[in-house]
C-alpha cells in the first residue's frame, strides 16, 4: 500500500470508532431513562427510539438485552453491594440489617429498572452477577450477625431477602407516581415482622434452585442457564 493510501485510510477509520463509542454511550443513556421509567419490560426498540439510533445499530452495540442491562446497571449494582458492605460495618448488627433493607428498597423505588434487576438474574451479564454474588455472601454474614444479637428471628432465611425485593418491586411498579411512598409502609411492616420474638412459625422458604429459576424466568431473555451450586 502506498503512503498516500495509508494517509487516506488512517483518518477515515478513527471517526468510525468515535461514532461507534458515541452511539454506545447514547444507547446506555437512553436505556437508563427508559428502564427507570418503564422497567425492564421495555423493548430494545423503545430504547433505540429514545437514543435516536436504528435498531441495527442497537444490536451491533448490544446483541442481547442482558448485555445492555449489564452496561446500564453495573454502577447501581456496585452501589447496592456498597450498601451491604456499609451495613456490615455498623457496630449495631440489627440497625445495619434494617438499614440495608431500607437502603436497597429505596434504590428500587428510585428506579423501576433497578427494582426489576434485584428480582431477576442475568447469567450472561458476568460483571453484574459477580457483584450480586459478592453482595449475597455479605448479606449472609449480615443475617448471621443480626441473628446473633437476638433481634432477628431465627427462622429468617437469606432467600427471604429476595422475596422482600420481589414484594417491594411489585408495590413500586403497582403504585408508581400515584402513591410513590407506599413502599415505605410495606417495607416497615415487613421489617417489624422480622424482629424477634417471632409471633409464630413461618412456612418453609422456597428451595434455592426454585427461587433461582423464578428469577431467571423473570429476566428479559428467559431461562438460559442452570442454577449455580451455591450453598448458604
Amino acid at each position: 500500500m502506498s503512503p498516500g493510501a495509508q494517509h487516506s485510510d488512517g483518518p477515515a477509520a478513527q471517526p468510525l470508532r468515535k461514532d461507534a463509542e458515541r452511539n454506545r454511550e447514547r444507547i446506555i443513556a437512553a436505556a437508563r431513562r427508559v428502564f427507570a421509567r418503564d422497567g425492564l419490560s421495555a423493548s430494545m426498540a423503545s430504547v433505540a427510539r429514545e437514543a435516536g439510533v436504528g435498531i441495527a445499530t442497537m444490536f451491533r452495540r448490544f446483541p442481547t438485552k442482558e448485555e445492555l442491562v449489564d452496561a446500564v446497571f453495573s454502577d447501581r449494582m456496585d452501589a447496592y453491594a456498597d450498601a451491604v458492605a456499609a451495613a456490615l460495618e455498623d457496630p449495631d448488627p440489627w440497625r445495619g440489617f434494617v438499614g440495608y433493607i431500607e437502603a436497597a428498597c429505596a434504590m428500587q423505588a428510585a428506579d423501576y429498572g433497578f427494582a426489576d434487576v434485584l428480582t431477576m438474574t442475568f447469567p450472561t451479564a458476568k460483571a453484574l452477577e459477580q457483584r450480586r454474588n459478592e453482595a449475597y455472601e455479605a448479606m449472609v454474614r449480615l443475617i448471621d450477625r443480626a441473628k446473633a444479637t437476638g433481634r432477628l428471628r431465627e427462622d429468617f432465611d437469606p432467600s427471604d431477602l429476595v422475596l422482600i425485593h420481589m414484594a417491594n418491586a411489585g408495590v413500586v411498579n403497582a403504585t408508581g407516581d400515584a402513591a410513590p411512598d407506599a413502599w415505605r409502609r410495606v417495607v416497615a411492616l415487613m421489617i417489624q415482622s422480622l424482629e424477634a420474638p417471632a409471633r409464630g412459625p413461618l412456612p418453609d422458604p422456597p428451595e434455592h434452585d426454585a427461587l433461582y429459576k423464578a428469577m431467571l424466568r423473570a429476566g428479559p431473555e428467559g431461562p438460559t442457564a442452570p442454577a449455580p451450586d451455591r450453598r448458604s
